[in-house]
């Protein structure tokens, strides 16, 4: 499918949000042809051009994407911070400055502006890469959510994104209902293989409907920019996400 694009600023209790919609072009029909909704949660960096180009391949594939900036209170519209020093520094720091609840409302304003959209089918579900995983992750919790694909989700392991006590989100693990899936690489510094179990037993014993795939690779090797790019797992990576959402949301 060819796609086109838009920008919308959506209200939130925190302040605007500059979001990024993908979808299939119309056809000309008088009345437009509907799709299920993917909200992709970036990684620290917001909307960089690997972030894009996964948008532009899920929308490709029959889904409205909207690609959120997750740190919109932090930062001028439009910030995309570097894979460098600086903009990791960055990034890490907006991590521990926003918290859970925060996203929270995001997430609950994005559901919301799907729902009001003449092509939307009715479903909607979640995926992000790194602290993006976490999100999507936490975004399970919200019943709309009907899916959700989280590639090396950090954070979810350590609590590191803060949020009032009792409300982080491997607590509230049980409250997911919709479909999840995990994807991991093994050589992963930032989740290490006891995060991992930490993660996996959690959902377990929550009686999650998960799927759970590791595979033999570093942290963001499905980023298409730099050295921890590896085409080969990007693919399966795609494949099952692509796969969960089509038997989920259509």
């Amino acid at each position: 499918m060819q796609i086109q694009a838009h920008e919308v600023d959506l209200t939130t209790p925190t302040g605007p949000m500059r979001c990024y919609v993908y979808r299939p072009k119309d056809g000309g029909a008088a009345k437009p042809r509907q799709y299920p909704a993917i909200i992709l949660y970036s990684e620290i960096f917001q909307q960089t051009g690997p972030i894009r180009r996964s948008a532009q391949i899920m929308a490709g594939h029959g889904y409205i994407v909207i690609v959120p900036e997750v740190f919109h209170e932090l930062n001028p519209i439009g910030t995309v911070l570097g894979y460098d020093d600086a903009g990791r520094d960055k990034g890490n720091a907006d991590k521990v400055a926003k918290t859970l609840e925060a996203h929270d409302s995001d997430t609950q304003a994005i559901v919301d502006y799907a729902a009001s959209l003449p092509y939307y089918a009715g479903s909607v579900g979640a995926m992000g890469f790194c602290l993006g995983g976490g999100l999507a992750y936490r975004a399970a919790l919200n019943p709309a959510i009907a899916a959700t694909s989280c590639f090396y989700a950090t954070d979810i392991h350590s609590g590191m994104v803060p949020s009032q006590p009792g409300n982080d989100s491997l607590g509230r693990t049980g409250e997911i209902k919709g479909e999840l899936q995990m994807v991991w690489g093994k050589q992963d510094p930032h989740i290490p293989a006891a995060g991992r179990a930490l993660v996996y037993q959690k959902l377990s014993d929550a009686g999650v409907n998960f799927t759970w795939h590791e595979f033999n690779g570093v942290h963001a090797f499905m980023r298409d920019e730099g050295e921890r790019f590896d085409a080969e797992l990007q693919l399966l990576g795609y494949q099952l996400a692509l796969s969960l959402f089509r038997r989920a949301l259509y």
